[in-house]
């Protein structure tokens, strides 16, 4: 059998911390940042906790080695 690849678009978007979370950055901050709100600004700064149903397709499909 082949040997599973990482997707190279999953491994510069998501981390897998030590326990076993999978970790994302944020959409909506690239442009267009006059028209929303600070508040909204704010809240998307760094990275959050993915869902575990999200998750697991993550680790299952795109980061079989992570």
């Amino acid at each position: 059998m082949p040997k599973m690849k990482t997707k190279s678009g999953a491994k510069k978007r998501f981390k897998i911390t030590a326990t076993g979370k999978v970790m994302y950055t944020q959409s909506g901050k690239r442009h267009g940042m006059i028209k929303r709100s600070n508040k909204q600004i704010r809240e998307h700064r760094g990275t959050t906790a993915m869902f575990e149903t999200d998750a697991y397709n993550v680790k299952r499909y795109f980061l079989p080695n992570g």
